[in-house]
């Protein structure tokens, strides 16, 4: 789908955003490429990105949550979230046809689909916010509409991706980390300073400690246009 048509579709119903015009206006002054996290150098070599711990909340229907919009009735700060994947044993070229599930907690560090356990009080197990699926275009890219995630307990803020052949075979788990300044920034707005600051940080994160330098997106816009956040990952396919 054309990108500026995807992007308007999906916040048609997004009346909650604040913002939610100029967040439309910004993602689509990035329609160039200058800007993106290519994750691969001019010689066609790249690195896999690292595989990371699917649990303890995955998606467990994803073929139901065909969605380009996945944030049903959760309230946040607008995100964008573009991906890009890309197939090591292929010079590192963009990786075509391929499914990109992602799932994140809420702004209050809850998912959905669990719930009601010492580890989530919060009892979500029937609902299906904040986890989506879509299939790369020629160019490697999906995108989805959401919001910044809170966080939990022990963790720092993250959103989980997983990549699929087009049958169902999976390519790689892996996470993606947020820079601090800005998860601290929304974490002081409205609608997240009930649940406070992240109480651990990236580097002490037991994910990213090892590989932060892998999994760090890079994040564009303000808390009242909303962010964009940009990632390419790299598998084997």
């Amino acid at each position: 789908m054309d990108r500026k048509k995807f992007i308007r579709n999906g916040l048609l119903g997004i009346t909650a955003f604040t913002g939610a015009a100029a967040f439309l206006e910004s993602c689509s002054k990035s329609d160039n490429d200058d800007n993106l996290d290519t994750g691969s150098s001019d010689d066609g070599s790249c690195t896999v990105s690292p595989s990371e711990t699917k649990g303890p909340f995955p998606i467990k229907t994803p073929s139901q949550l065909v969605l380009e919009n996945i944030k049903s009735d959760r309230v946040g700060i607008a995100l964008l979230i573009n991906l890009k994947i890309e197939n090591k044993n292929n010079d590192c070229l963009p990786l075509s046809n391929v499914l990109v599930d992602v799932w994140h907690c809420d702004k209050d560090g809850n998912y959905s689909e669990y719930g009601g356990t010492q580890m989530q009080s919060a009892d979500y197990t029937s609902v299906h916010f904040l986890r989506g699926r879509q299939t790369t275009n020629s160019n490697g890219e999906v995108s989805f509409i959401s919001i910044y995630p809170g966080w939990y307990q022990g963790r720092a803020p993250h959103v989980h991706v997983e990549v699929l052949t087009s049958s169902g075979t999976s390519l790689l788990v892996t996470q993606i980390a947020f820079p601090e300044n800005i998860s601290s920034t929304v974490y002081s707005s409205a609608n997240y300073a009930a649940h406070g600051q992240a109480d651990t940080a990236n580097a002490n994160d037991n994910v990213f400690s090892d590989s932060l330098s892998q999994e760090l997106a890079t994040m564009t816009g303000n808390l009242t246009d909303g962010y964009t956040l940009t990632k390419t990952i790299t598998v084997r396919a």
